[in-house]
């Protein structure tokens, strides 16, 4: 009886340490039918299992270490680029300008013959043929008297006043015009001096060119006015003669010049 007694509770023993060993599953709160494996059975697991088909095993959501084997074996990998490594050359250059810096002045790898042209050769400056300017050329207006880019501060402050309405409204066309034109060239002699000073840093003269364009300014501004003037005076005069309206002395002449006109 004793030894019945003994097998019986060594074999409860055995029979508890082996559900020890076996999976625990528990059921998760939150999903319901959804199981939770130990890591330190997964593999145990995955050894038993192996020798399975595909279809006897369960889904991979649910366990996704049985299918790691089979899924890792079962993909095809392939590199990226899809030319085959036999007939690829990774050191072939099919760029005709490599090398080609004129920085680093490297010529082009292809050699030019260039034998058939003779190379020019310098000319020495004492051998130079020397080129006679014309004294009296139209580009020397936009220069100072002294032909220089830079003027003395004395030139551009010797100035005088700008031309007033009056003065202006007694002048011509023609004489209107050629005086615009003298401003704009001034002008154009004012800035480029002041690019050449600003550009070399001299550090004078700026005031005396300034000033001086006030003045330029200042005429070209009055002209506009008269010419304003004129062209008004234009337009009432051509409304006036559309609507049939004649002055009695419409040229101007005097009373003779009136009769002999009419004889």
């Amino acid at each position: 009886m004793d030894c019945m007694a003994a097998l019986t509770s060594s074999s409860h023993v055995t029979e508890a340490a082996a559900a020890k060993r076996k999976t625990i599953i528990r059921p998760t709160n939150a999903i319901p039918g959804e199981t939770k494996i130990t890591t330190m059975q997964a593999p145990r697991i995955a050894n038993r299992l192996r020798g399975l088909a595909i279809a006897e095993l369960p889904p991979p959501y649910l366990a996704p270490f049985l299918h790691r084997s089979v899924t890792l074996s079962s993909v095809q990998s392939s590199s990226f680029s899809s030319t085959a490594p036999v007939g690829a050359n990774p050191r072939r250059d099919k760029s005709k300008n490599r090398g080609v810096s004129a920085i680093k002045r490297t010529g082009p790898r292809t050699p030019f013959v260039a034998s058939r042209w003779p190379l020019p050769k310098p000319v020495a400056e004492e051998d130079l043929q020397r080129r006679e300017t014309n004294p009296n050329h139209g580009l020397w207006a936009f220069f100072p008297p002294t032909r220089e880019s830079l003027p003395l501060p004395e030139y551009d402050n010797a100035y005088g006043r700008s031309w007033g309405i009056q003065e202006l409204r007694e002048r011509s066309w023609e004489d209107l015009h050629a005086l615009w034109h003298v401003c704009v060239r001034e002008r154009n002699r004012i800035m480029t001096s002041d690019l050449e000073r600003t550009r070399v840093r001299a550090g004078y003269g700026d005031y005396e060119s300034q000033e001086r364009d006030k003045v330029i300014k200042s005429t070209m501004k009055n002209m506009k006015h008269v010419l304003r003037e004129r062209w008004y005076a234009y337009e009432d005069a051509t409304r006036l003669y559309e609507r049939g309206y004649r002055p009695e002395n419409f040229y101007g002449l005097e009373e003779s010049e009136q009769e002999a006109a009419a004889q």
